[in-house]
């Protein structure tokens, strides 16, 4: 079970110009971008409970424990996947394809997934799309533990992945919510992320000594029957202490409902923007550490499945930091998504396995703290009847891009070197946060001012109103 936010109540979306909204001329004493607010009886701080503070609820247990067996599985599957096409092929852009079709259907469907996790209850949905996930899994197994697996079977298994996830994804995201309720909502999305990114840690390691050892049928195997654990915990859990959610009712339009929606709103569409950037050609992971293993530094799965627990170690780090947060400002999701974009630049550049293994755990830091945060604040800006689609529209942009990303990527990856990859996607991700940025700054009514006086920060926002502009000098001063 892949893991993701999830929202049961939110504040209405405010427009950040108006006055009194977060950043707005209204609101002087803010020097940053605008801000997410945060859900109902949630407070500026920390809350009492600390990083772990959703794991008192039964519920949310049962939940954790049942993704954390699933995403181990879910993850030992994936870099046996992806080296299994390489193997088979010798192409990253077979590697890239191959990725590309798992998401496909995100790109095609998404929409409609989120209306159907507005309609109808989510528990039951996803008992129904992890069976059918652990069903694909033991598929690929059988296909590669007989022998007779072939390529065009790994492309049509992730293409029916992808068409799972397409009602799994917004289900689990807006799920968590009814287990946790709104005032845990950033602590849950953030113990999510650290779930999959702790699994992480330690589904690639065992890949690589199961690939080595015994080859990759063996971890699709582990993958399929991981996903018992999260169909038990589904089961065992007691639906009189979820939360009660407003479902939309069936009707016509809902779709361009949803889309019109997320349009109205800076606070939504433009991280959504940033997102699909990143997602496309930021986040080709599986391509690129693939290649630098093979091509690079000639190692073999060992390697690339120590490449990705490096990243998962700085993702579980970011993750952690997270859960500590209760707002979540603009600032620090174009932040994060700057320094993600230059250090994948750094890390193609670097001729050192080393210091290019290293780079790994930053690159892990700035992803996560960029998917926590984009995740938390557009829910958080969301009306709960919308959520399902407006999450649909989310992991649309942000994993649905992968065809587009994917191919392009691989192909360029394979035409020029991993090093070229590596340092396009880093370049645009980097880019896509800058350009972002200075949209949400002007949307924001605010503009860049220099401060050289010692002990002041020397580069901060302020309101573009004069008036207000010396309120905002008087409160830092």
């Amino acid at each position: 079970m892949s893991t993701g936010p999830g929202a049961d109540s939110a504040p209405a979306p405010k427009n950040p110009a108006h006055p009194g909204g977060p950043g707005g001329p209204g609101n002087p004493g803010n020097s940053g971008i605008p801000v997410s607010d945060p859900a109902p009886g949630v407070t500026a701080g920390r809350t009492r409970g600390g990083t772990f503070r959703s794991l008192r609820i039964r519920n949310y247990r049962l939940f954790a424990t049942g993704a954390m067996i699933s995403n181990t599985g879910t993850w030992m599957s994936r870099i046996a996947q992806d080296w299994l096409v390489l193997s088979l092929t010798g192409s990253s852009t077979a590697v890239g394809i191959t990725t590309a079709l798992q998401f496909l259907p995100m790109l095609l469907f998404g929409l409609y997934g989120g209306v159907i996790a507005d309609r109808c209850p989510r528990r039951r949905l996803l008992l129904f799309t992890q069976t059918a996930l652990g069903l694909c899994g033991l598929a690929l197994a059988t296909l590669t533990l007989s022998g007779h697996v072939q390529v065009w079977h790994v492309y049509l298994i992730a293409f029916l992945l992808g068409m799972v996830t397409v009602v799994d994804n917004p289900t689990r995201q807006v799920f968590v919510n009814e287990m946790v309720g709104p005032k845990d909502l950033r602590n849950a999305v953030s113990l999510n992320s650290a779930n999959f990114q702790s699994a992480r840690l330690i589904g690639p390691a065992v890949a690589g000594v199961l690939i080595t050892a015994v080859g990759s049928g063996w971890a699709f195997l582990i993958n399929g029957v991981s996903f018992g654990a999260p169909i038990v915990g589904l089961l065992l859990m007691r639906t009189s202490e979820l939360h009660k959610v407003e479902r939309a009712p069936r009707g016509k339009g809902q779709l361009r409902e949803g889309l019109r929606y997320v349009a109205g709103n800076p606070e939504l569409i433009w991280p959504i923007v940033l997102v699909g950037f990143i997602g496309t050609f930021g986040f080709n992971f599986p391509i690129w550490l693939s290649a630098f293993a093979d091509d690079v530094f000639h190692a073999g799965p060992g390697t690339y499945g120590l490449l990705n627990t490096l990243i998962a170690i700085g993702s579980v780090t970011g993750a952690l930091l997270a859960a500590r947060r209760v707002v979540a400002r603009r600032r620090l999701l174009v932040g994060a998504a700057l320094m993600f974009g230059v250090l994948e630049m750094v890390a193609a550049a670097t001729p050192y396995f080393w210091l290019f293994a290293a780079l790994m755990v930053p690159i892990g830091i700035f992803s996560l703290t960029f998917n926590v945060t984009a995740n938390s604040s557009v829910q958080l800006a969301t009306d709960p009847a919308m959520r399902g689609r407006v999450m649909s529209l989310f992991m649309m942009v942000f994993v649905g891009g992968t065809p587009i990303g994917g191919p392009l990527v691989g192909w360029l990856t394979d035409t020029c070197g991993a090093r070229i990859g590596f340092a396009a996607g880093g370049l645009i991700s980097a880019a896509a946060a800058a350009a972002v940025g200075l949209i949400l700054v002007r949307a924001g009514g605010l503009r860049l001012k220099l401060d050289l006086r010692r002990g002041h920060p020397h580069v901060i926002f302020v309101p573009r109103s004069p008036e207000t502009e010396e309120k905002s000098l008087a409160a830092t001063a």
